[in-house]
């Protein structure tokens, strides 16, 4: 048994091909496959049900991929060990980031880290919070840029900062020359949503109350980017959320016409890293912590600014 034949047949649990768990692993497929029958014949179980369509791994198998994972992680750990020895910053930190997030934070943060670690290579994916950590689980990410809290065991959570909603209206909205909303104030049938799946748009729904019927409008519209929401409420009508951070670049003039902020207790949410706590790579989390802090308003460090608004998948 090797670590290479183990990272094999992680790489077909994760892709339910071989065909592609080669691609995955920079090998031919023959070359794949011969290792992973070798491992599987020296273990004398099966691993795989190759007769399934995509493949399935079975129940032993599950868990022992499950332990493979277990033992890859621990094997990475020498390699960090002596980075820290020798106190140099470089490797590569995969890390998956919300799309409510994503565009307003990574530019905030991203060309300084890029210019002070030059030897460290971040691969970003732009994901739903489900599948960050289903891929935080799965090994294929290293750390989430989420909204918290998770309460998921084995996870550790580190807090960055605290952004507030605001509301995005139409001038047309009744309720537009208020430069404070109170929660009672809004109505579902005006408001923009983003498609199932974000948690922006439980959080929403949360704040804006759940037992109202969200649309009764003739035109009904999800969108996956919050930025189709704000330009159709520009040009259209009704209001939709945004985080406290989409609006920090906005001209005067968008600003003054079409936000409006929430009476106190503000609704807040909270973004931290999530990692896994066996996770090695502390020096790299802890560079990227610091990298985003050090980019962020201050006035979003303030942990007490208001009311956190959970995260419910």
């Amino acid at each position: 048994m090797t670590l290479t034949q183990l990272e094999y047949i992680i790489a077909v649990d994760n892709h339910r091909s071989f065909a592609k768990a080669a691609r995955a692993c920079h090998v031919t497929q023959p070359t794949l496959s011969m290792q992973v029958k070798k491992l599987v014949e020296d273990m004398g179980v099966l691993v795989f049900d190759r007769s399934k369509k995509p493949i399935l791994t079975t129940d032993i198998g599950r868990r022992i991929v499950t332990q493979a994972r277990t033992i890859l992680r621990e094997s990475s750990r020498i390699y960090e060990l002596i980075k820290d020895e020798q106190d140099t910053v470089k490797g590569e930190l995969r890390v998956g980031v919300i799309p409510t997030l994503g565009p307003y934070l990574l530019p905030q943060f991203l060309p300084d880290f890029m210019v002070k670690y030059p030897d460290v290579q971040l691969n970003i994916q732009e994901l739903l919070s489900e599948e960050i950590i289903e891929k935080l689980k799965a090994d294929q990410l290293d750390i989430g840029l989420l909204v918290t809290p998770l309460n998921i065991d084995g996870f550790t959570e580190l807090p960055l900062f605290y952004e507030t909603f605001v509301v995005y209206m139409s001038t047309s909205h009744p309720l537009s020359d208020r430069h404070k909303i109170d929660f009672d104030d809004l109505n579902m049938e005006d408001m923009w949503l983003l498609q199932e799946g974000h948690c922006f748009r439980s959080q929403a729904v949360n704040i804006c109350g759940e037992g109202q019927q969200e649309t009764q409008r003739g035109l009904r519209f999800e969108s996956g980017s919050l930025e189709t929401l704000r330009r159709i409420v520009e040009k259209q009508y009704g209001y939709t959320l945004l985080p406290e951070l989409a609006t920090m670049e906005l001209s005067e003039e968008l600003y003054n016409r079409h936000v409006r902020t929430f009476r106190n207790p503000q609704p807040v949410r909270e973004v931290s890293i999530v990692l896994r706590r066996s996770f090695m790579k502390r020096r790299l989390v802890d560079i990227l912590q610091k990298s985003i802090l050090e980019a962020v308003p201050d006035i979003l460090k303030n942990s007490e600014r208001g009311k956190v608004v959970e995260w419910r998948g």
